[in-house]
């Protein structure tokens, strides 16, 4: 399992009737995105690899693992470069 993501602390996000909108509050920037990137999203949250995400959702889409792993490791690096995410610490027990 990947070191799950956390969305920044300054951004907020807020289920649509076709995805999420992501506002980063430090810009005043929306993102939208739709029902797919939302379900990566989620699962990126979740602590999944994008290999993990990429598998499910070609099982489902009729789309190879490779091409869908790209879109996959498309979104995350968006999502890194705008600094809408940031790694989770881990916490101590």
């Amino acid at each position: 399992m990947s070191q799950p993501l956390r969305l920044r602390r300054d951004v907020t996000a807020c289920d649509t009737e076709g995805g999420m909108v992501l506002l980063d509050e430090r810009t005043g920037r929306y993102w939208l995105l739709n029902s797919t990137g939302t379900r990566v999203l989620r699962r990126l949250l979740d602590g999944a690899s994008p290999e993990q995400i990429a598998d499910d959702l070609a099982a489902v889409g009729g789309v190879t693992p490779q091409q869908v792993t790209a879109d996959v490791e498309a979104l995350l690096a968006q999502l890194q470069a705008t600094r809408l995410t940031e790694k989770a610490k881990k916490v101590r027990q």
